[in-house]
């Protein structure tokens, strides 16, 4: 009888660890991405670097000019100011600037446009004035740490990277409850298991009740 219940709890303890390392394999690289930045995200003000920053002022060529100002009056008559900038305008705006403008929305008001282009790590801005054809572009990059940073907090990254960020969270939980239960299996022969487990749990609780105001 002994040996019958032995083995169903036989087979359920490696059903557990092939997911433990199934999910520890998933989690892995993201784990370790999102530990470091979470140090370096802890002493942002410690390890703060200087941005690199780009400018760049361009005239417009005339035919662009004027393909713009249609554009404006169009998104004026439609009462909806957020739209792309032209394709021709972009593919221009690709040969002369350091980085490619995205074919997301512009805000376009009587007097000029204005594109935004934040990302992790940097930001960089387009503004092009509609009378004379003035154009101005600003890039700013902070660097490798604060990229890692921000797509820790899925800042600017997109909705792809917010999907992938759901699925190592989801991960790193398969892990850990897959680890609780293995602990659970070994403890009777781990004294220690509930009392490191335990100290897990107070510690932090503690931390946060008596030196957080």
């Amino acid at each position: 009888m002994s040996e019958r219940r032995a083995q169903p709890a036989s087979t359920w303890l490696k059903t557990l660890h092939l997911w433990h390392w199934v999910s520890a394999a998933l989690s892995l690289v993201g784990m370790l991405l999102f530990s470091l930045t979470g140090i370096t995200l802890n002493h942002a003000s410690a390890i703060e670097s200087k941005a690199r920053l780009t400018q760049v002022q361009l005239q417009l060529p005339e035919p662009l000019l004027q393909s713009l100002r249609q554009n404006a009056e169009a998104a004026a008559a439609a009462a909806q100011t957020p739209q792309p900038l032209p394709p021709a305008l972009r593919q221009w705006l690709s040969t002369q600037l350091p980085r490619p403008v995205p074919p997301h929305a512009a805000e376009w008001s009587a007097d000029e446009v204005y594109v935004a282009m934040p990302r992790p790590g940097g930001d960089a801005w387009l503004r092009i004035a509609l009378e004379r054809g003035e154009l101005e572009f600003e890039d700013s990059d902070r660097g490798w740490i604060a990229y890692f940073n921000d797509l820790h907090k899925g800042r600017h990254a997109g909705a792809v990277w917010q999907a992938v960020i759901d699925v190592l969270a989801l991960a790193c939980v398969l892990f850990t409850v897959t680890g609780l239960l293995i602990l659970k299996a070994h403890a009777v022969v781990r004294p220690s298991t509930w009392p490191l487990v335990g100290a897990g749990l107070v510690l932090p609780a503690l931390v946060a009740l008596l030196l957080i105001h």
